[in-house]
């Protein structure tokens, strides 16, 4: 007597008892119900747009009640020195241009602090890690809601200049002063734009403008002196050709 099959008639049959144990590992069920739906709606790309929209308010608020600008009054704190303190205020400067605090008072602080060149260092450190931030944020939690929306002439005409010139779009960006940075930062990561692109760029446009405010801000005790006023002017001319460019670029895209 076979106690896995039966036979009958040549035809082989399989009892439940042997059907049981050569059948596979189930397969858990696909979450359905409420479960589903919450996730679908949390995981939803205008649920991390609010998200995006509420971190940066909170970090806005928090730097309209917490005022780091007082760090020009008070000096950095005491028990931070030398390479210590500038790697700390790089780190307090990325979060700060984040949560839209300006960066040439970062900078005047920067050169005030720690002299001009490592004032310039940790500045512009604080610069790349703030853009990076700003960045990544933008492209998880904003970039798949907001670009549906990209209809306009000039917004479907600044995304495909970062989309396919990134890095030499961006570096121009950063070279002119009149371009706000957190806008920057925010389009760069709605585009297509690569991250590294997007870093390098960062880090190369921002140092004339930065080292200029670095040095203004460790020069400020001596407002007559030649390197203060140079560094006056290296912020200044800049920040008028950026103007002239934006007022051709925009005639041209009026002709259009």
């Amino acid at each position: 007597m076979l106690d896995a099959t039966t036979r009958s008639g040549g035809t082989a049959t399989a009892s439940p008892r042997a059907a049981a144990g050569t059948a596979g590992p189930a397969v858990p069920a696909a979450p359905t119900g409420i479960t589903a739906r919450a996730a679908r709606i949390l995981l939803s790309p205008w649920s991390r747009l609010s998200l995006l929209v509420l971190l940066l308010a909170s970090a806005a608020s928090a730097v309209l009640l917490f005022q780091p600008q007082k760090l020009l009054v008070h000096g950095w704190p005491p028990q931070l020195g030398g390479a210590a303190a500038a790697l700390a205020y790089a780190v307090a400067y990325g979060l700060c241009t984040v949560a839209f605090v300006p960066r040439p008072l970062l900078n005047l602080a920067a050169g005030a602090l720690f002299g001009s060149q490592l004032g310039l260092g940790s500045a512009l450190a604080g610069t790349v890690l703030g853009a990076g931030l700003a960045f990544c944020l933008g492209r998880i939690l904003g970039q798949e809601a907001l670009r549906p929306l990209l209809r306009g002439k000039w917004l479907k005409a600044a995304d495909g200049q970062l989309s396919r010139h990134g890095f030499r779009s961006m570096l121009v960006a950063r070279l002119f002063p009149g371009v706000p940075f957190a806008a920057a930062n925010y389009c760069a990561a709605i585009s297509r734009m690569g991250l590294p692109s997007f870093l390098l760029a960062t880090a190369l446009g921002s140092i004339p403008n930065t080292a200029a405010y670095a040095v203004a801000g460790a020069r400020a005790a001596t407002p007559t002196s030649p390197a203060f006023l140079i560094a006056l002017a290296c912020i200044a001319l800049p920040g008028l050709a950026g103007a002239v460019v934006a007022w051709r670029k925009r005639k041209q895209l009026r002709a259009r």
